[in-house]
């Protein structure tokens, strides 16, 4: 009897507000608007790709949970705040059909989790400082359409526990693989608010990868440079495409409804111009050439962990209002009295023989203002730097996503 060695995606979100001082019910699904909701989160994910290729090294993030963090901040934003944030997230509808459309995707992909070929959910939940006077509005709009209920903690007076009370709830809903979220320091006397986002993904490869397959062999780094690296090997049918500069290979999960796309540029110093050509258009292209053929696959194992924040890129993408003394978020409180301190994310992956583990966790804060087929079978061999995504094949949801240019970097 196989041991179940079933791997997991996880990610988690997490949003902060702070004070100025001057059972889960979910929208009934309509398509229409959770697609667009989805093509949204889609050039979102990929213009802050665009931003972050500029760092160094390996690169991971989940777009969907921060999509997802920022939708529910979203919910209580109005004016010039609302229209910046719509404009940088891609959101198309508006809010009485956009968060209707948020809770048909989260329905949809929780249902899809319960049904046994892999375990996926998503929940919400929001942290507020206890006497803060939140609008009823608000709290219903984010508990039926996020299901988000609201927690009162103390901030102002005990800050640490309240810090470790999320940290402890993003650890219970990412599996203990998101630790520390928030760090020291982070929260203070000032926060009011609090959301959070985790997703949960667990699932092995369709077809998956023999260990005894598994190999070092050289990887060609950016630079040239190469080191050896334990190289997985399966030759099977799969979901295939090449371009004059690229390859593209699609690695289904159990159940075939999520997947892993890896996206190789031809040349191993091919990457940086690859993701210049990372558009939602071209990967919408890229999706439909795929074809079922036989491929001859080597892949690299490889783990990385990505923390970072998101405030300046945010800013320098077009939502500076948000993040600043003259934020209007009154759609929370009913003043203009919170505004966007900090976005913090924190992501974890690791692929293997028997699949892929990952986690992710995003944060952000509120403070007071004031302060083609041929024969034979092509060759995937990803001895060079290449870009991945994790995504829900149904609704073209991008899960995760991000770059190896080294198999052994952290």
């Amino acid at each position: 009897m196989q041991t179940d060695q079933r791997r997991l995606v996880v990610s988690a979100v997490l949003v902060g507000l702070t004070a100025s001082s001057g059972q889960v019910v979910l929208a009934a699904k309509k398509p229409p608007d959770s697609q667009v909701v989805v093509r949204g989160n889609s050039r979102f994910a990929l213009d802050l790709y665009a931003k972050l290729k500029a760092q160094q090294g390996n690169l991971f993030f989940s777009p969907y949970s921060i999509s997802t963090a920022l939708g529910m901040t979203y919910a209580g934003a109005r004016g010039d705040t609302a229209a910046q944030m719509a404009k940088v997230l891609h959101f198309e509808l508006p809010q009485e059909r956009l968060h209707p459309g948020f809770a048909a995707l989260i329905n949809d992909l929780n249902a899809a989790g319960k049904k046994g070929d892999y375990q996926l959910s998503i929940a919400n939940a929001l942290w507020g400082q206890k006497s803060c006077g939140f609008l009823k509005e608000f709290l219903d709009l984010t508990r039926s359409r996020y299901g988000a209920g609201l927690n009162e903690v103390d901030f102002k007076k005990a800050t640490e526990t309240a810090r470790k009370t999320i940290n402890a709830w993003v650890e219970k809903q990412t599996r203990d693989k998101i630790k520390n979220l928030i760090k020291p320091g982070v929260l203070n006397a000032l926060t009011k608010l609090v959301l959070t986002n985790a997703i949960y993904f667990k699932g092995n490869w369709t077809l998956k990868f023999e260990e005894q397959q598994t190999r070092e062999e050289p990887f060609t780094l950016a630079n040239g440079s190469k080191l050896d690296v334990a190289m997985m090997h399966q030759t099977a049918e799969f979901r295939y495409t090449q371009g004059d500069d690229f390859q593209a290979l699609e690695l289904p999960y159990a159940g075939e409804r999520l997947s892993m796309m890896v996206l190789l540029p031809v040349k191993f110093d091919g990457l940086a111009a690859f993701e210049k050509r990372l558009t939602t258009e071209n990967l919408a292209r890229w999706l439909s050439t795929l074809r079922h053929q036989e491929v001859v696959v080597a892949i690299p194992k490889f783990k990385m962990t990505w923390e970072f924040r998101l405030d300046r890129v945010l800013k320098s993408m077009g939502m500076a209002g948000a993040f600043s003394q003259g934020a209007d978020f009154s759609g929370m409180t009913g003043r203009k009295d919170l505004f966007i301190s900090a976005v913090l994310h924190k992501a974890f992956v690791d692929v293997n023989e028997e699949g892929t583990e990952a986690a992710a966790a995003t944060g952000v804060l509120m403070e007071l203002k004031a302060a083609i087929p041929v024969r034979p079978p092509p060759v995937f061999r990803a001895d060079r730097p290449f870009v991945f995504l994790i995504r829900d094949v149904r609704s073209g949801s991008i899960l995760f996503i991000g770059r190896v240019a080294d198999p052994k970097g952290k």
